[in-house]
């Protein structure tokens, strides 16, 4: 068992000064036995200091973190039984790719046989036997990615903390290591706690999402709940590619009927119990993602007629970008017979993946999914 909680911890930096500042505010989270966990934010959101420590390298200013319900806030790193995998590898570059993977267990006085079954296995399983005697300045990105997590492997963990590890690599090995990674992660039945600021890489890889901002969790939950259930505003734009399309307007209601009204649209609402607490004129943010608009001929009484500005063609679809006032609305299509600049097109939205968000607080009032 492999369990992880977090009760109420707290990182300041520079405390005692009047320049305190918090880089981790207060978090409480508990990670179960054999997930996943991704920590999404952007730059300078609290994930990689919530990750350090767990790991024991960043002292905890106020709360506690448990490992299988043991108290680890004074427990020096190499007693946690976790194992890291850094950004830049963290490789002896004078040792070859066998005593790299082999120098944690040479420490602790594993005996030799027992070595060298251990690393012979972990290179197979990273289809590294080839490479055991060559050091690392002699191989590639992606290979010595893998020679660093063979070194966290074979030491047969509690939990693996990775803090950005595949940001050095091209787009290329990127993928081919997600799908390692998440290969890895099934045959160990490990707790793998990874650190990104890339959505892709939190979408591909995650059982669990935890998105950061500011120090503080935004929301917690599988990647299919992050993406159509975004608990707020700052969570609808950072999960999704293209972002989602936000529109400024107000609560209305006519004739007994709930709308979100703006300068381009009026639609009505389709379920009056979550809006039930809204204001006349309330100021609200709808959301809408660019692939949930729809290319349409005018035979509806939600169908906009509007201009294309620009058109991205990503091969496989097209990023529609148009005219919609002072904003650009973005539209995702796979059809070929996309407007070019400058011509009139009509849109529809699908209502059922639209998302409401109060302006003040920023928190989604509905979401229609």
């Amino acid at each position: 068992m492999s369990n992880i909680y977090f009760k109420n911890l707290t990182k300041i930096y520079s405390k005692g000064t009047k320049n305190e500042f918090e880089a981790v505010k207060n978090i409480s989270l508990e990670i179960e036995d054999e997930e996943f966990v991704v920590f999404l934010g952007p730059s300078g959101c609290g994930k990689t200091t919530t990750l350090r420590m767990l790991a024991g390298l960043e002292d905890i200013s106020i709360g506690e973190i448990y490992i299988d319900d043991v108290k680890v806030n004074d427990v020096e790193p190499k007693d946690r039984n976790i194992a890291m995998v850094f950004q830049n590898y963290a490789l002896y570059p004078h040792m070859s790719v066998y005593d790299n993977i082999a120098f944690g267990l040479k420490n602790r006085k594993v005996n030799k046989k027992e070595i060298d079954e251990k690393v012979k296995n972990i290179a197979k399983i990273l289809d590294i036997e080839k490479e055991l005697q060559r050091r690392p300045k002699e191989l590639s990105g992606g290979q010595r990615q893998r020679v660093a997590m063979g070194r966290a492997m074979v030491r047969n963990p509690k939990v693996f903390l990775m803090d950005e590890p595949l940001s050095n690599l091209d787009a290329k090995l990127r993928v081919q290591m997600r799908n390692e990674l998440i290969k890895i992660h099934k045959d160990l039945k490990a707790t793998f706690v990874f650190v990104t600021h890339d959505q892709v890489e939190a979408m591909t890889l995650a059982t669990k999402i935890v998105v950061m901002d500011e120090g503080n969790i935004m929301q917690v939950g599988s990647p299919k709940e992050i993406f159509n259930s975004p608990r707020n505003l700052f969570v609808a734009g950072f999960i999704g590619s293209p972002q989602m399309n936000f529109i400024s307007g107000k609560y209305s209601s006519e004739e007994g009927r709930p709308f979100f009204i703006s300068d381009n649209i009026s639609m009505e609402i389709d379920d009056e119990k979550s809006v039930s607490e809204l204001e006349l004129n309330q100021e609200l943010i709808m959301g809408i993602r660019p692939e949930h608009i729809r290319l349409r001929d005018k035979d509806s009484l939600y169908d906009i007629e509007l201009r294309v500005n620009f058109v991205e063609n990503m091969g496989s679809y097209r990023i529609v970008h148009i005219n919609f006032g002072s904003a650009d609305l973005v539209l995702q299509s796979d059809s070929e017979n996309i407007p070019d600049s400058g011509e009139k097109i009509y849109l529809s939205f699908d209502r059922t993946k639209i998302h409401i968000f109060d302006k003040k607080t920023q928190i989604n009032i509905k979401d229609l999914t």
